[in-house]
């Protein structure tokens, strides 16, 4: 494929400006992966006025009021602002204070669709307006699924968006429109074909952008390869698995990279101290310092199990405070750090305080997460559906071994450890009880007494690779086939 390739990523959080969870990741790594492989690319994300810090940032406005034609009876004025997240790799800012700036959280509004419906409009603008002729327009999860609806509709003569294709990524099926979808009233549920309501009627917050983007794109993926084939089951589908089923020829999974460059245990500068799978005794010395910092008993022959994730129903919460008072009578220490719901955190907290030398309950703390993982023996992740999960790909680059459920992007990512012939890489169940669960975990800690065994599973992990050079060619593979099918539909 033509280095010359031009390539269009939108998404409504880019790390290091926004951030509520691993698509800000994605959305940051995938680009500078392709910008770094020679692609000319370009990201545009909302300006969220009371979370980005446009001096720390050097964002400089390139547009200022531009009349946005929403239909015909609305306009609405933004401007546009740059920076860099790499030398020549340019990110823009979509900025309408009343719709982006009013809060501190980037979600939340009574009014998102109405919110990310404007983003999209505005990104397709900009891309007009730069007379950047783009050859794929990638967008990620459904604050941009408007985008490949809009560009066969609202924006079907624009000659810069003539020959773009489109891509559409599922990171999170749950997520299909500014509110829940399932608790959308059924003579409002949207069918995808209409037209759009005016900007202005409130059903405009029932139109589901995940769905249209999914009968609109050229091509859709999700971040894992398993659950690109669980979607079109009922149990995963979110109510969408029928027209999933139907456009399964333009359906792929593509599992995440994380980004090497900054999960890396040689050089993380918040770590206690640096080590790399040949000085495993280093990290050792930050399994005390966690220890010491969460007043855990200083034990180094005691498992450490650590978790760091969302605390909500589908990372298995349920099954976590199911089996912690029977876990915590062994012999090991767990450090859970997150926010979330509510009744979970009050339960686990309960707990701690009859365990306060075992369980250690602690709010996210982004200066510490990578501690998190540097301290512990492994990682637990027993979600109940997992997209794809970064977290046990992090646990392999800091040697935290995972735990984990045969899931999604779990399971395309982590092996059952055999000692047999000494194959795999992690400790998986299959079915979402409590019983299985406990049954791995009880795996791992006794394979964990065994020095030499463990040292190697740990090396093993380390060793592997779940960088962001595959996926992006992966993606790279996909955004030509795109191109195909964009050419084969307007044939036919």
């Amino acid at each position: 494929m033509a280095k010359n390739l031009k390539i269009v990523s939108i998404a409504s959080e880019v790390d290091p400006y926004s951030k509520t969870g691993g698509l800000a990741d994605v959305a940051r790594s995938l680009p500078k992966s392709l910008h770094r492989l020679g692609y000319d690319v370009i990201i545009i994300t909302p300006f969220y006025g009371k979370v980005i810090n446009r001096e720390k940032y050097n964002l400089e406005k390139i547009y200022s009021d531009i009349q946005l034609k929403i239909d015909k009876e609305n306009e609405i004025k933004v401007s546009y602002y740059r920076s860099e997240l790499l030398p020549g790799l340019k990110v823009y800012f979509v900025r309408n204070d009343k719709f982006f700036s009013r809060r501190k959280e980037i979600y939340g509004s009574n009014h998102e669709n109405a919110r990310f419906y404007l983003f999209d409009v505005a990104a397709l603008k900009l891309i007009s307006l730069l007379k950047f002729p783009a050859d794929i327009i990638h967008c990620h999860d459904w604050q941009s699924g408007l985008v490949p609806y809009l560009k066969k509709t609202k924006f079907k003569n624009s000659r810069t968006l003539a020959k773009a294709a489109t891509v559409f990524t599922i990171h999170n099926l749950t997520f299909q429109l500014g509110s829940n979808w399932w608790e959308v009233p059924l003579k409002y549920k949207d069918k995808g074909y209409k037209s759009l309501p005016l900007f202005t009627d409130k059903k405009i917050e029932y139109i589901n952008f995940a769905k249209r983007a999914i009968l609109n794109a050229d091509v859709i993926n999700t971040v894992s390869e398993t659950y690109a084939q669980e979607i079109m089951e009922k149990s995963f589908g979110q109510d969408l698995q029928g027209i999933l089923k139907n456009r399964q020829h333009k359906l792929f999974g593509v599992v995440n990279g994380i980004d090497y460059n900054k999960y890396n245990p040689t050089t993380d500068p918040g770590l206690y101290k640096n080590y790399n799978v040949n000085n495993l005794r280093r990290k050792a010395a930050n399994k005390s310092y966690l220890q010491k910092f969460y007043s855990l008993p200083l034990l180094d022959r005691m498992p450490l199990l650590g978790l760091t994730s969302r605390v909500v129903e589908q990372k298995g919460f349920d099954l976590i405070l199911d089996i912690l008072p029977t876990l915590l009578l062994r012999d090991v220490q767990i450090i859970i750090m997150g926010d979330g719901d509510k009744e979970y955190l009050k339960k686990l907290n309960k707990i701690k305080k009859k365990y306060p030398k075992k369980l250690a309950v602690v709010p996210f703390d982004r200066k510490m997460e990578t501690s998190i993982y540097a301290g512990a023996d492994m990682f637990l992740l027993p979600s109940r559906f997992e997209p794809c999960g970064i977290n046990q790909l992090i646990g392999f680059r800091y040697g935290a071994v995972p735990i984990v459920r045969n899931t999604g992007g779990l399971s395309d990512t982590v092996s059952n450890f055999d000692p047999e012939d000494f194959s795999g890489n992690g400790f998986t169940f299959k079915n979402y009880n409590t019983y299985e669960l406990l049954v791995s975990i009880s795996r791992a800690l006794e394979t964990y007494k065994y020095k030499d065994v463990w040292q190697k599973l740990v090396a093993r992990g380390m060793r592997s690779s779940y960088s962001w050079d595959l996926p992006a060619e992966r993606y790279l593979e996909l955004y030509k086939k795109a191109i195909k099918f964009k050419k084969q539909d307007e044939q036919n």
